[in-house]
């Protein structure tokens, strides 16, 4: 039987959150069951804007990176973005030819295709060279590429790489790296996608065509009469920040730092006669400042800060709701500095908006796709996508492959795009030709994208086929491999699996036996595998164990790839027995079900969709809400489906109210374990169904049993 653990919560604690962030009872006891209580991760849950999001410039190589490409654009270099197979790969290269191609620049696109294997190639780089090449890009791969960028450089290629994978411990010697898991990348969150990185060039690329591009600011207060404090930015990142007391005549100006802080700098304050005022209060009438008075510029695009003090806006200041420090003066006036500019630069860069607005739609599918934990920037790219597509605006290339598989009208959540638009989407990179998928989103037409998206689900398929026909190869054998490793790790080798489908394979492996799993099949005598992790195993850090033999490898920490001789298989079967029984597992996930809130009947009705709406987008670090009712009488039920997977659908009645039910692939307990009549305790996901175009409300089942029994 399954464990249903129901953390126990501070009630003082929950009813602070509440009286902070003005939120319902459940909602607050929900955050802090799951651990949610700091206010710098509530933000993400709270809040959508993308004034939130970290900054591309916070990237310390970004700059840059963009005065590479403006240099290559004003030199009229040709230039090539070379991605992955896979829905990152792609997402990432769409995103950033559509950027550099609006700019005028002569860029091509390259992805790996039929056997070839991962990141940048060799054949790649000395064609691209033939070519008079002189700038490549690389997303969603190139960290690894050390030959390849070598080669590169030799033939007087400069090389940008852009990619999230995990950094080897030596890098290539690329021109510049933007990397948020290299050590001094100077980016705040390492766990973003190989699009989300790919993004950030592009809007840093896009902020290059404002005015406020590389100008040196500082922002100036004077606080309690003597206090002047200064922030230092430049494309909208804070750099350095100066604060003294001059009160009492303890300093002077020039023994203070205050003029070399200044020296060459845009000097910007808030109320400029004040600001003055108390200058002069301060160093006498002798000294002048040049001094810009934002806040009737600001009042102009942002009206309510007309006649409203830099106290006053950091009272009211979102940033310093979720800040665990004492909101001050001089971060309002940044954070409002912040907000003049984005607002500002919408107005003057033709169509920036509706770029930003398309551009996170590939964004979210790659955050999906790549399964990036749904916390941070992650969840903020997810939930705009989400919201401009459910407001009728999904981009061209996903609004035609959506409406092929009937998911206009509805409403769309993060399990639409992962279960359905995702799949079709890789299908095209597993068996070869990732470059329909790519075409999809670059076509100019709406006929050639309607094309394009017929294409694709004629792969998705396929790769369904193939995916059976080789999981059908197995039989017994996971279970043997099971046995052969203790119970702690699966292998399955074999060449009839179809190399499109070995990572899905691998990924069936884990729902089989619950442990980390590898597949494994052979390829012109190169053996391609893949690894996908269960409890708590780090895929990546497995398999730099055997980096010495593999030709290539990488990944992240849940899923990863690699490739090695049939002359090293042999080393690699000796080895991965002893590293095996090293092996430490985690807990398994399937046994403990936690619990996000106990409902009373009377609390299941149509509105907690509000609730689980709030939580939206799920995945990875943050499952679905599960909710637990007691003493719920099944009024009926029915099996659905044919075969081994045989579904329940059950009729629950809560309340005064009959709830559709379904538990998947638990057919065969109705009428043997559960009758019509019983009452039962359940735990569930309230969800949305939609059929015909109503929308309704149905439970999905996570685990049941007889009312008492956990008591």
């Amino acid at each position: 039987m399954k464990t249903w653990n129901k953390k126990e919560i501070s009630r003082e604690a929950a009813q602070a959150l509440r009286d902070k962030f003005k939120l319902g009872a459940l909602e607050a006891s929900i955050f802090s069951r799951r651990g949610i209580t700091a206010g710098s991760d509530l933000l993400y849950f709270l809040e959508g804007d993308a004034r939130f999001l970290n900054k591309p410039f916070e990237f310390s190589q970004m700059e840059d990176a963009v005065d590479r490409i403006l240099a290559a654009a004003e030199e009229g270099e040709k230039v090539l973005i070379f991605g992955d197979r896979d829905v990152d790969g792609i997402t990432a290269t769409a995103v950033l030819y559509e950027q550099l191609k609006r700019m005028g620049i002569d860029v091509s696109w390259r992805l790996p295709s039929g056997d070839d294997s991962y990141g940048l190639s060799l054949a790649a780089v000395e064609e691209f060279a033939k070519s008079y090449g002189t700038l490549l890009i690389t997303v969603d791969c190139g960290i690894s590429n050390y030959a390849e960028i070598q080669r590169a450089q030799e033939l007087g290629i400069s090389v940008i790489v852009t990619d999230h994978h995990n950094p080897p411990e030596k890098l290539p010697a690329a021109d510049i790296i933007l990397n948020p898991k290299c050590a001094d990348s100077g980016y705040p969150f390492a766990e973003i996608s190989g699009c989300s990185v790919a993004f950030k060039l592009a809007r840093a690329l896009r902020f290059s065509q404002s005015e406020a591009y590389k100008q040196d600011i500082c922002l100036l207060n004077v606080r309690d009469g003597a206090v002047v404090e200064c922030l230092k930015v430049r494309n909208m990142v804070k750099r350095k920040a100066f604060e003294k007391d001059f009160s009492g005549g303890s300093l002077s100006l020039s023994s203070s730092g205050l003029l070399e802080f200044l020296r060459g700098e845009q000097i910007f304050v808030w109320d400029a006669p004040k600001v003055s005022a108390a200058l002069k209060g301060i160093f006498g009438n002798g000294v002048e400042f040049n001094l810009f008075d934002l806040r009737p510029e600001a009042a102009k695009i942002i009206p309510y800060v007309s006649n409203v003090s830099l106290q006053k806006l950091a009272s009211l200041s979102k940033v310093a709701l979720y800040s665990e420090a004492e909101a001050t003066e001089i971060s309002a006036f940044y954070n409002i500095f912040v907000s003049y500019l984005y607002k500002k630069i919408e107005q003057s860069v033709p169509q920036i908006k509706e770029r930003d607005e398309r551009d996170l739609q590939l964004v979210a599918l790659s955050v999906f796709s790549d399964i990036m934990p749904l916390k941070n920037e992650n969840r903020i790219f997810a939930r705009l996508a989400l919201d401009s597509i459910n407001k009728g605006r999904p981009r061209p290339g996903l609004v035609e492959l959506m409406a092929r598989q009937g998911l206009l009208g509805k409403k769309i959540c993060a399990k639409d795009l992962s279960w359905n638009v995702i799949p079709a989407l890789n299908a095209a990179g597993r068996l070869g030709s990732p470059e329909d998928s790519l075409k999809l989103f670059l076509a100019e037409t709406a006929q050639e994208r309607e094309e394009s998206a017929q294409i694709i689900l004629g792969y998705n398929e396929r790769r369904r086929d193939l995916e059976n026909a080789s999981w059908e190869f197995l039989g017994g054998r996971p279970e043997r491999s099971l046995q052969k490793f203790n119970g702690k790790f699966c292998l399955i080798v074999e060449e009839k699996i179809h190399r499109g489908v070995v990572g899905r394979i691998a990924a069936k492996l884990v729902q089989r036996v619950k442990v980390p799993s590898i597949a494994i099949t052979k390829i012109d005598g190169v053996y391609v595998g893949s690894m996908r992790t269960a409890r708590s195993v780090n895929c990546t850090d497995f398999l730099d164990s055997f980096g010495d033999i593999f030709i290539n490898h990488g990944g992240h920490a849940g899923a990863a790839g690699f490739s090695l001789t049939a002359e090293n298989f042999e080393k690699f079967q000796q080895r991965i027995g002893g590293l095996v029984a090293g092996l430490k597992l985690g807990d398994s996930d399937d046994e403990i079900i936690d619990i996000d809130a106990e409902l009373a009947h009377q609390y299941v009705s149509d509105d907690l969709m509000n609730v689980v709406d709030l939580f939206e987008p799920y995945g990875n670090e943050n499952p679905e809400l599960v909710f637990m009712t007691k003493g719920v009488r099944i009024a009926g039920g029915q099996v659905m489906g044919k075969g081994e997977r045989q579904h329940l659908k059950l009729y629950l009645e809560i309340g005064k109210q009959k709830w559709p039910a379904l538990w998947w692939d638990q057919g065969g307990r109705y009428k043997s374990e559960f009758n019509d009549g019983d009452l039962i305790d359940v735990a569930y996901n309230f969800q949305r169904n939609t059929f015909n175009g109503h929308e309704g409300r149905q439970l999905q089942i996570v685990d049941c049993r007889p009312a008492g029994a956990g008591s």
